[in-house]
């Protein structure tokens, strides 16, 4: 019944049917206390991220408090930007305004520019993973192309650097070029194809256990077999029966590689959920922590070739997904990329915005100190060992809900961000 694999994935155009019929189960929604301390705390950390660069962006090197009067949904914030800014003085130098005393500015301290100055080294020094990543994103559109104000969200994300469509893209005229979407928005086309990179996280990680001994992979090449989704459930879900037998015919499918053209696919089928679940995969596996907001994703619809209410995936596979509420914004995660509390094999930059989450954490504890000062010990080591950015909780720390996960209850949570 299986068709031969070619390049790691099924070949579509030669598909002669179309899985239907899989019974869904419709699962509770369980409450993951390790994965949401994370988002919190990383809420925080892409805030002061974003303030710091629109400083260094200001003319005059500085943001009054007029400036971000508007910012706080945008930046995801919780409590007002003025509020924010003051509670990390290790970042944020305030002063009086030189015309209007009264109106607070600030700029960057010595230590946020040390930060940067690290960052911008990091930025240059791995320059060659963040043009890979932007490949791979555009390869897996139907166009090859993406609008820049669908990136621009992104941008933390998948670790672009600030400004990227003008310090990045034009350094490689060879392989990205700057279009007119249908629309006529500015947009960013891929021009050259690498099948290199046309290989997902999910074939990587499979071809790398393969070297290792295991058969799976070998037998999937050879076409005998389907990839499997790493599965990680909250407690109690793996030993319900139902849920076991959904899994398994949904790991019997036939694994299609987000980066195949998948117009031969019926939208209805049980195929095309799991190309979507590959794609939302691999998507995730593509940005610096794992995770990303659900909003983010949506504006990729079109080019990803995505049902409509594509977003139901998360809810349906939370063995691979973890779709979390807090701050007020709907915040999707891949639960493979995280092991009691903390992120597994993290980016140089991952690993360098722990450093800078220390640092705010410290100006935090000790705002009331006006003597404080942040020793150099701490911003020249290459990582933070601490644990800020995840409270250690096992995975298995989970709690149940009462009621049913909602799909509509948060399917417009979120919607104006």
């Amino acid at each position: 019944m299986m068709n031969k694999f070619k390049n790691g994935f099924l070949p579509l155009m030669n598909l002669q049917f179309q899985y239907r019929g899989i019974a869904k189960v419709r699962l509770k929604w369980v409450k993951n206390r390790s994965l949401d301390h994370i988002i919190d705390k990383e809420t925080d950390l892409k805030a002061a991220s974003l303030l710091k660069d629109a400083i260094k962006r200001s003319s005059t090197g500085f943001l009054t408090a007029k400036t971000f009067t508007d910012w706080q949904k945008l930046l995801g914030l919780t409590v007002p930007v003025l509020r924010f800014m003051r509670r990390y003085p290790t970042l944020f130098h305030e002063f009086p305004h030189l015309r209007w005393n009264s109106l607070p500015c600030f700029r960057l301290t010595e230590t946020a520019q040390l930060l940067d100055s690290q960052e911008q080294s990091i930025y240059t020094l791995h320059e060659n993973d963040t043009v890979e990543r932007l490949s791979r994103l555009l390869m897996m559109t139907k166009t090859r192309t993406v609008p820049l104000q669908s990136l621009y969200p992104l941008k933390f994300d998948l670790g672009f650097p600030d400004s990227f469509e003008k310090t990045l893209i034009p350094k490689y005229p060879e392989k990205f070029q700057f279009v007119k979407a249908s629309n006529g928005v500015s947009a960013i086309r891929l021009k050259d194809w690498c099948d290199e990179f046309a290989v997902s996280a999910l074939q990587k990680s499979n071809e790398c256990e393969s070297e290792s001994g295991t058969d799976q992979y070998r037998e999937f090449k050879r076409g005998k077999t389907a990839l499997v989704f790493p599965m990680r459930f909250p407690r109690g879900y793996g030993g319900q029966k139902k849920v076991r037998f959904w899994m398994d015919e949904f790991q019997k499918l036939p694994y299609i590689s987000p980066y195949a053209d998948s117009s031969k696919i019926d939208p209805k089928s049980d195929l095309m959920e799991k190309r979507v679940v590959g794609v939302l995969h691999e998507i995730l596996s593509l940005c610096l922590h794992k995770k990303t907001k659900r909003n983010y994703l949506r504006s990729l619809r079109e080019e990803l070739n995505l049902p409509h209410k594509f977003t139901r995936i998360f809810t349906r596979y939370p063995g691979i997904f973890y779709l979390s509420l807090k701050c007020k914004t709907t915040t999707v995660t891949l639960r493979e990329g995280y092991a009691r509390g903390k992120l597994i094999d993290p980016h140089p930059l991952a690993r360098h915005r722990d450093k800078f989450y220390h640092v705010m954490r410290t100006g935090l504890l000790y705002r009331s100190d006006g003597s404080l000062k942040l020793g150099e010990d701490a911003l020249m080591v290459d990582s933070v060992e601490n644990d800020e950015m995840g409270d250690g909780d096992s995975e298995e720390e989970e709690v149940e809900t009462s009621d049913e996960f909602s799909e509509d209850e948060v399917s417009d949570s979120d919607d104006s961000e």
